[in-house]
């Protein structure tokens, strides 16, 4: 298996401390603040691993404090209530006895009902795009050089996004794009693993939608930007180390946050989760 995938299982697995506490290893990836999608997965797997024979289908999170990239973090699941045909969890996960995150996962059964969704967008597919990351080899030179490793390092995920362009000189345009997701290696049939890495994946590149319309880039250094909560509903089954069609748009932006929210595509045309975010955005000129 790809090193930076198995790494990326590894770090969604969770140390296991008790029937409902667990710690996960923080992530460097070259910034002091932990990503938040490392938190969101782990936060999934700690509360799908207190749960027999159902599958989450929503969580709802709030990010409380920016987290530290240089250490653990510890995971507390509360058993809300097992009914039924759902069950509840809240998580809630700290470093140095303080909340970063609270969370609520919600369980359901594996049952038949009305089916129907929207239709798919119709995009070109995935090989009629270059990777993301390839488009930051190309302008490496435009990176700055402290984060320069960082922007260009091998990833876990393949990202191709449809709206390409150089992402340093950004241009104003509509607040929606349409990103090709995929694992750069085959996964385990496990749910878990599809679903955590789904979840860590969602995170990235969501918030920067709100930005399309002021053509300002990420690395502007006017502006501070950061997750402030992020919930996610899993509709259907899916594989991540197959295309998936990553639909994002932000139809509001004031009061320095930015709201966008997101559909998700597998290459049937089938819409197996959607996504929603609001996000900090201070920009001063």
């Amino acid at each position: 298996m790809n090193q930076v995938v198995n790494h990326l299982i590894g770090l969604l697995k969770l140390e296991r401390v008790s029937a409902t506490q667990f710690i996960g290893r923080s992530q460097d990836i070259g910034f002091p603040k932990l990503f938040g999608g490392q938190v969101i997965g782990q936060g999934l797997s700690a509360a799908t691993q207190t749960v027999e024979g159902r599958f989450p289908h929503s969580l709802h999170c709030y990010f409380l404090r920016p987290g530290d990239s240089a250490h653990p973090i510890d995971y507390d699941v509360e058993v809300v209530r097992d009914g039924g045909s759902f069950s509840v969890r809240r998580v809630i996960a700290s470093q140095f006895g303080k909340s970063i995150l609270a969370m609520t996962v919600s369980f359901h059964i594996t049952e038949e009902g009305l089916d129907h969704q929207d239709a798919m967008p119709n995009v070109p597919g995935p090989e009629s795009f270059k990777s993301e990351l390839s488009l930051y080899r190309a302008h490496a030179d435009e990176i700055p050089s402290k984060v320069r490793d960082l922007f260009t390092a091998d990833r876990p995920i393949e990202y191709r996004i449809v709206e390409n362009q150089n992402p340093f000189r950004p241009r104003p345009g509509i607040a929606k794009r349409h990103m090709w997701i995929r694992s750069v290696a085959a996964l385990p049939d496990d749910p878990l693993v599809h679903q955590s890495m789904l979840a860590y994946t969602t995170d990235y590149g969501f918030i920067e939608t709100a930005l399309m319309p002021h053509g300002i880039s990420i690395g502007n250094p006017y502006l501070n930007l950061a997750s402030l909560d992020h919930a996610i509903w899993f509709h259907r089954p899916f594989r991540l180390d197959e295309w998936l069609l990553y639909v994002a748009d932000s139809p509001s932006s004031s009061a320095s946050r930015g709201f966008v929210r997101g559909q998700i595509f597998n290459q049937k045309g089938e819409l197996v989760a959607s996504t929603a975010q609001e996000g900090l955005l201070r920009y001063s000129r």
